[in-house]
């Protein structure tokens, strides 16, 4: 499947070169999520995974900002007035986009600037990687609106990338985390500046776009999956999983670049 013509109605959407690129639209707002906008992000990264023609995505910034979570008049209010059925289907939707990031197969690359809070913060947690800049703020303050901490699988995410004792403190105070602690702590790969934050994104996509594929989604899957897994049970997943990249085109060529001494072109499969 192509997503070369894919045009989304809630958010920007690009295609170059097997990189995609997201982009919430309403940076007036500092990119607030709608239902809708949070309905078609979750099927667009489903999507992804029969997409042949993206190799790896950014998520990234608009007008000085990531995204500031769940739109308060186009969410917040209209879900005081939802039964109990209603808030759970809500809920689920939120946490399916979550699980639809870490579910594609391609490398999910988050460029953060501003603001990135809430459920902002939350797709940034669920790509694979996180850009920021020094004016990046991320907070999960979902208490500061009377909710609990435990948001979108935050409670299971957080502690695995910045510690269980930081995440408590996150997760229960809702403060916000400056972009060099958020560097020190685990949660951003690198802070760069806010001009250059676009071209550090594409570059380290294109890295990966380049890559062997079939070998990142293994990767990908395999990080995912160990969370539940024994080290015994790691050890011999990990031994299936490298056994089938060896059976990869991408392997073959690797070894036929070495032996001429050139630089490998992977194709993914």
């Amino acid at each position: 499947m192509s997503m070369a013509n894919f045009t989304p109605r809630h958010f920007d959407w690009r295609l170059e070169n097997g990189i995609a690129t997201v982009r919430l639209t309403r940076p007036e707002r500092k990119n607030p999520l709608t239902f809708d906008s949070y309905a078609e992000l979750r099927d667009t990264f489903r999507a992804l995974s029969e997409a042949e023609d993206v190799a790896a995505v950014v998520f990234a910034s608009n007008g000085g900002n990531f995204c500031s979570g769940g739109d308060v008049h186009e969410i917040i209010g209209p879900l005081l007035d939802r039964d109990m059925k209603g808030l759970l289907a809500f809920t689920r939707l939120t946490g399916d986009l979550v699980k639809a990031i870490r579910a594609c197969p391609q490398p999910v690359v988050a460029a953060v600037d501003g603001a990135c809070v809430g459920a902002g913060a939350m797709i940034a947690l669920a790509s694979d990687l996180r850009l920021g800049t020094p004016t990046a703020k991320v907070a999960f303050l979902f208490t500061r609106v009377g909710l609990a901490g435990c948001d979108m699988g935050a409670c299971a995410m957080l502690p695995r990338v910045v510690g269980q004792g930081r995440a408590a403190e996150l997760l229960y105070t809702g403060r916000t985390m400056a972009a060099e602690e958020g560097e020190r702590w685990g949660f951003f790969n690198k802070i760069v500046p806010g001009a250059e934050l676009d071209a550090a994104a594409a570059d380290l996509s294109r890295r990966l776009a380049d890559g062997p594929g079939f070998a990142h989604m293994m990767t990908k899957t395999m990080l995912n999956q160990e969370w539940s897994m024994s080290v015994d049970q790691a050890i011999e997943a990990e031994a299936q999983a490298q056994a089938i990249c060896m059976q990869t085109g991408d392997f073959r060529r690797a070894y036929e670049a070495f032996l001429t001494r050139s630089v490998p072109r992977f194709e993914g499969r």
